[in-house]
């Protein structure tokens, strides 16, 4: 049975000057590391038993019938500073299925590659395979992934590494930046046109640009809440990797924390912690300042919708903060948490900080009642505690709000990066083990103890990296 992707491709119905049409540059020998079939079956793709027909199709060696290859254009704020062009530099839209995009990343170059070679290496495509995945066994918005294809081809980085194709399925790759480049450039027809196809495709109850807004702050406040809740750092939340969808998108130097600290950062290129753990909450707020300035242009009174769109900015801090004090109310067996319960949270967590505590280990050991061992200085988690569990006793069911809360596993850095070590070298049983303990996150499982441990001093990953 010949592979059939129902492809519709409304996107490229968009003005021309919003991408690039041109196809994926072939690569010298495609060979399949992964197929996510469940993915597949969802997105009415049938015919995928062949792997070396997906092997082609997901490398880019073969475009399949109905794709409208392209690569978007955008621009963006980068750790603050604005970049006026962007762009996908190593990626190809080859069109949507059922209503979700199919994206090659790492397929070679654009003409918004600037100086990079277009391609990705096997390890950030394995990671994002992993880690989205997980995402969405979490419950959290995400791009998903459905391919991983080896290039049979080296990519320089610091050294010759194995290159890879991730094959990306996002709900739409439309971003703050994509609305930003258009203002930027006075471009009004093109911005209005992008507006009305972002509100068909996202936001379809949505009537004008203000309400729009409303809606895109909501879902991002809400996705941020779900990062903070499992200990994630995104890494770059440049406003070219902010999706307009509300989903988690671009899975660079991400990481999970291991010990709980408010100010943790990964990411190798964050110098100055703009993008820590505490501080996402703050630059979310910043960059839909950044998609409010791009919509004024839509609006017929600017006067009135700057009065607008400030106001439903503002609104945002304390939208979050009452996100997250209901989450991590929830972490502890809270389900309807008062104003005093936030101080109760802040104590544990200050607790955790100041002792290194495991984040996951942490809250999943609150939910087995063995929290003890979590921490160093035992007589102060006791007398938390306490009060903890005079708390519980007005709560119904507090077990199993934490159970349904708190997972068991993440995929911890070290684990990860352990993964990519073997499939470099050919073994891709780790990745497999990896996918299948993450794909129930909330199951303690006794197979998978050794997944839930802290890394050791020698194990323990500092930085994070980008794929380019």
């Amino acid at each position: 049975m010949p592979l059939t992707i129902p492809f519709s491709n409304s996107y490229a119905k968009l003005p021309e000057r919003l991408f690039s049409r041109l196809g994926p540059e072939p690569v010298h020998a495609p060979e399949l590391l992964a197929f996510n079939h469940a993915l597949a079956r969802d997105l009415g793709i049938s015919g995928d038993d062949d792997h070396a027909v997906l092997a082609r199709v997901f490398s880019g060696n073969a475009i399949p019938d109905g794709a409208e290859p392209l690569a978007q254009l955008y621009a963006g704020h980068q750790f603050g500073n604005w970049n006026p062009q962007l762009g996908d530099g190593r990626a190809i839209l080859l069109g949507e299925v059922a209503g979700f995009d199919l994206q090659l990343k790492g397929s070679g170059r654009t003409p918004y590659s600037r100086n990079g070679d277009g391609r990705a290496w096997v390890g950030p495509v394995l990671r994002e395979f992993v880690v989205s995945e997980a995402m969405h066994a979490l419950g959290i918005p995400t791009t998903r992934a459905l391919a991983a294809v080896a290039t049979g081809e080296l990519v320089q980085r610091e050294t010759a590494l194995p290159g890879a194709v991730l094959t990306r399925v996002a709900s739409s790759h439309i971003r703050v930046g994509t609305f930003q480049i258009l203002a930027a450039r006075g471009d009004s027809e093109g911005l209005k046109a992008l507006f009305e196809h972002a509100v068909e495709r996202h936001y379809p109850d949505v009537s004008d640009p203000l309400g729009f807004l409303n809606a895109v702050i909501q879902r991002q406040a809400t996705l941020i809440t779900h990062w903070m809740n499992v200990g994630f750092i995104h890494g770059v939340m440049n406003t070219d990797n902010c999706a307009i969808s509300g989903e988690t998108i671009d899975y660079g130097p991400c990481a999970f924390m291991d010990a709980y600290h408010p100010m943790t950062v990964f990411s190798s290129i964050d110098r100055t912690g703009r993008y820590a753990f505490a501080s996402q909450a703050n630059v979310i707020v910043w960059n839909l300042a950044q998609l409010a300035s791009s919509l004024l242009p839509l609006m017929p009174d600017q006067e009135a919708a700057v009065e607008a769109f400030t106001h439903a900015v503002h609104a945002m801090p304390a939208m979050l903060n009452t996100k997250w004090n209901a989450t991590s109310a929830r972490k502890i067996g809270i389900a309807e948490p008062t104003d005093q319960d936030h101080q109760l949270t802040a104590r544990l967590l200050q607790m955790m900080s100041a002792q290194g505590a495991d984040f996951t280990n942490t809250f999943a050991a609150l939910t087995t009642g063995d929290a003890t061992d979590q921490f160093v200085d035992r007589e102060a988690y006791a007398d938390w505690a306490l009060d903890w569990q005079s708390r519980l006793e007005t709560e119904a069911a507090p077990q199993e709000v934490m159970q349904i809360t708190n997972p068991v596993l993440i995929p911890r850095n070290h684990r990860v990066e352990q993964m990519i070590q073997s499939a470099v070298q050919g073994d891709m049983a780790p990745f497999e083990r990896l996918m299948k303990a993450l794909s129930q996150p909330f199951e303690n499982k006794s197979e998978f103890d050794d997944l839930r441990r802290p890394p050791s001093e020698q194990e323990r990953v500092r930085a994070t990296f980008c794929g380019t």
